[in-house]
């Protein structure tokens, strides 16, 4: 009876000792501090064999702790690949208790959300079927865990986001957005996301699964979590068609999600103005919609109280519905825009958030005079030619300068404004502004007065203008608004010519 009980003693301390060394390692795990020092230990060779061990809370364990390992470092998720461990996994999913399934989902959720590789390693190993077959499960955890696990594997590449599609997710996550369970939404409404970004005939797929109703009922939620995700899918569905963009506002959002733009949450505000964006860009009639409903005062709004990337869609949103017509963009002016717009050129500094302000600068003021005189009356050509001079701007952001100084240049006709450029705009610039003189100057005996006190007529005689071009084009036309001898006045050399003819000229004497 005593070796009876000192053998059955053996097998309790090998026990004792495999669940010890497992929860160990799952609490190391769960900090990202050691995870170097467990993967120089070979813990994946210790871990793969008690996946298989007859303890079912040891087994649990050890894979939780290979899902945290394979969270923290790309090299042990890849380990696991190699261990050709995904395949026990995704059986698993079918045939285990619900904690293990929960566990194993894990692990693929962690291994897959490295590189589009290792995503591929995921779907190859036969895990998606299961993975689907786990968001009908009761258990809302597993439900969430293998949710998380399809939207690591669609969130890389189209291909990736279509095998998720192919193996039947969507309809069932669009049922998970109706659970009741906030985590279960959240990470659901995050995959269909991930799904719509991709391409057209994905975002169709969402669509088609009627994800749009139950999506746009959950934009005024409390929880913050959840409507960034909801946000974030809507814009994701909005931008790669009009007839998209169309079905979304059809589900009544507006002027409703207005009200998010002045969330407290930053990822919300971002994505609220960034569905607005992609809802205008399509068609004016779609952007008139957001007009009539008091869009452009909030967007307006939005980028006076934001800083940052959280402001840029809000910025372009303000661009591309100034761009569709006359109209819309006199709607920008009305609310102040450019006001807000030509801030942002002084306030930021991140070159990629003054690039599109200066865009939505121009195609305000490319409309008409009109627009172009609301444009000039802001100062905003002075600071569009400091930058675009500025060696320190980007490219992108010297180019946007330029195109938008063009743009609104050649419909201005409101010449104090252009008056201050005509000292310091480069060759390539003044042409649109003298191309503008030309156009005032021989109607407007006034502004021809201005235009040489200020030093308008001596500048453009200094300027080297190749023949043929457009650039002597003007300056013929505006010399001829003038009596020759004024211009032969400001011409460079003249006064010297004037002094010799003095030193020169010999007086006739008087008897």
């Amino acid at each position: 009876m005593s070796t009876t009980r000192q053998i059955l003693q053996v097998f309790e301390q090998y026990q004792k000792a495999r669940v010890h060394f497992v929860q160990c390692i799952a609490d190391l795990s769960s900090r990202p501090q050691n995870i170097d020092v467990l993967q120089e230990g070979g813990v994946m060779l210790l871990l793969r064999p008690l996946l298989l061990d007859v303890v079912p809370a040891i087994q649990q364990t050890a894979v939780l702790a290979m899902g945290r390992l394979a969270q923290h470092s790309c090299s042990l998720a890849e380990a696991i690949v190699k261990g050709d461990i995904l395949p026990q996994l995704a059986y698993s999913l079918t045939g285990q208790n619900r904690f293990y399934k929960k566990a194993a989902a894990f692990v693929l959720r962690s291994v897959a959300k490295h590189t589009p590789e290792l995503a591929q390693s995921v779907v190859d190993s036969g895990a998606l079927a299961p993975l689907v077959i786990c968001l009908d499960e009761f258990d809302a955890n597993i439900k969430e865990a293998a949710v998380w696990a399809l939207g690591n594997v669609a969130r890389h590449t189209a291909e990736l986001a279509t095998a998720v599609v192919d193996a039947g997710a969507v309809p069932l996550l669009v049922l998970c957005i109706q659970e009741p369970e906030l985590a279960v939404k959240r990470i659901a409404a995050a995959t269909l996301s991930d799904i719509s970004k991709h391409g057209l005939e994905l975002a169709q797929s969402v669509v088609d699964a009627s994800a749009i109703p139950f999506l746009a009922q959950m934009i005024l939620n409390p929880d913050v979590k959840l409507k960034r995700q909801v946000y974030s899918a809507l814009a994701q569905i909005s931008k790669h068609s009009v007839e998209l963009a169309e079905m979304v506002v059809e589900a009544d959002l507006f002027p409703s999600i207005f009200i998010s733009l002045k969330d407290t949450d930053e990822y919300v505000q971002k994505n609220t103005a960034t569905l607005i964006r992609e809802i205008v860009k399509h068609t004016p009639e779609l952007a008139q919609l957001v007009v009539n409903a008091g869009g452009v005062g909030a967007i307006v709004d939005f980028i006076g109280d934001t800083r940052g990337s959280v402001r840029l869609p809000g910025i372009m949103a303000l661009g591309y519905i100034a761009a569709h017509s006359e109209h819309l963009a006199m709607s920008v002016i009305k609310f102040k825009g450019i006001i807000q717009l030509c801030l942002i050129l002084t306030e930021e500094q991140e070159d990629h958030i003054r690039a599109a302000a200066a865009w939505a600068l121009g195609q305000i003021g490319r409309h008409s005079p009109e627009h172009a005189k609301a444009v000039a009356q802001a100062n905003v050509f002075p600071k569009l030619l400091e930058i675009y001079l500025n060696t320190s701007s980007s490219e992108d952001l010297q180019t946007k300068c330029k195109k938008a100084l063009k743009n609104v240049l050649q419909k201005c006709v409101y010449l104090p404004a252009l008056n201050p450029l005509l000292q310091d705009a480069p060759p390539n610039i003044l042409k649109h502004i003298l191309g503008q003189y030309s156009k005032v100057l021989p109607n407007d005996p006034k502004a021809r007065k201005i235009f040489v006190t200020s030093g308008g007529l001596r500048k453009i005689q200094e300027l080297k203008a190749e023949p043929g071009t457009a650039l002597l084009e003007y300056i013929n036309t505006i010399n001829s608004c003038f009596p020759e001898e004024i211009v032969k006045y400001y011409s460079p050399g003249y006064p010297e010519q004037l002094l010799e003819r003095v030193e020169k000229y010999k007086p006739s004497l008087i008897a």
